[in-house]
């Protein structure tokens, strides 16, 4: 059993930072992959990205390329996700995820494990 807990979303303007962290429980944790997701108001949910934690290999949508990096630090059990040069359109309730690894997929599907989410908000 995994639990997840995000913090780290607020208010920002656009062009502004925000590191948003998951907290997560369960003595395995490299062993999973990982994942962030957002849902905007009236949108879907979509993959943001993804992380293998036993090796460090990434996948990103390609609206957050070169503006969000995805990390792990397995010591403390913790996921990242620092969002740079933050948009509008980059307004959400971020979610992180988890699952089993190896397969690093961005198919919300495929995760069992949810945090309850973190607003983000970015003003022009």
């Amino acid at each position: 059993q995994v639990q997840l807990v995000e913090s780290g979303g607020g208010l920002v303007q656009a062009g502004g930072s925000l590191r948003l962290s998951c907290a997560a429980s369960g003595r395995t944790f490299n062993s999973y992959v990982m994942g962030w997701f957002r849902r905007a108001p009236g949108k879907e949910r979509e993959s943001v990205a993804a992380i293998r934690l036993d090796g460090g290999r990434t996948v990103y949508a390609d609206s957050v390329k070169g503006r969000f990096t995805i990390s792990g630090d397995n010591a403390k059990n913790t996921l990242y996700l620092q969002m740079n040069s933050l948009q509008v359109e980059d307004t959400a309730v971020y979610y992180c995820a988890a699952r089993p690894g190896p397969l690093l997929l961005t198919n919300a599907n495929a995760y069992g494990y949810w945090g309850q989410g973190t607003q983000v908000t970015v003003s022009s």
